[in-house]
């Protein structure tokens, strides 16, 4: 069994964390448990401000006015919560948006900086990088000049190789027609 010091020390605590919440944050959707003359009422702002409105409306129709009083107050309450909630949110909205176009604008002026940077470099990269200069075609040196280089195999025309001619065959040896009764001759000595 829990002695009463813990048990009111858990409620307080619940007290003082129910409290903070009510401070903006989510107050707009949060569900709240009321408690009011006719017993509880459960929902969030703006349904509790509804029921309270229709309880202070059927006390008017029962002429019961200190019951409209009471239940006009506790719809004032829920009220001023709701409009504090919107408040807040509205100012953190507000702010955000100053915090993205500061941002916004920083990211802008980082862009034109860099553009800057690269056009100034661009302009000034052809008086310094040769290779970006526009090249010739062809670069033609007088004979008569001197150029001072040493001449290597590298660099001396390759010369054209010579077309490849035939020799003519040699045709083959006809051979003598044979006859039918004719037998192949013999080779004659040599005398």
């Amino acid at each position: 069994m829990k002695s009463s010091r813990s048990r009111s020390r858990s409620k307080n605590s619940r007290n003082r964390s129910n409290n903070n919440n009510n401070s903006g944050g989510n107050v707009v959707n949060r569900v709240f448990d009321s408690s009011g003359p006719e017993g509880k009422v459960r929902g969030t702002p703006q349904q509790i401000i509804d029921k309270y409105n229709q309880l202070a409306r059927d006390a008017h129709l029962s002429n019961d006015r200190v019951a409209v009083e009471n239940f006009q107050q506790h719809a004032e309450h829920y009220l001023r919560m709701l409009s504090e909630a919107q408040r807040e949110m509205d100012q953190r909205r507000e702010e955000q948006e100053r915090q993205n176009r500061e941002r916004q604008q920083e990211r802008d002026r980082d862009q034109r900086d860099r553009v800057e940077r690269q056009e100034r470099h661009a302009a000034a990269a052809p008086a310094s990088d040769p290779a970006d200069a526009p090249q010739p075609d062809v670069v033609e040196t007088p004979a008569a000049q001197d150029t001072g280089l040493v001449e290597t195999p590298e660099s001396q025309p390759k010369p054209k190789p010579k077309p490849r001619t035939r020799k003519p065959r040699a045709p083959k040896p006809q051979q003598p027609a044979e006859d039918a009764g004719d037998a192949p001759e013999a080779p004659e000595a040599a005398e």
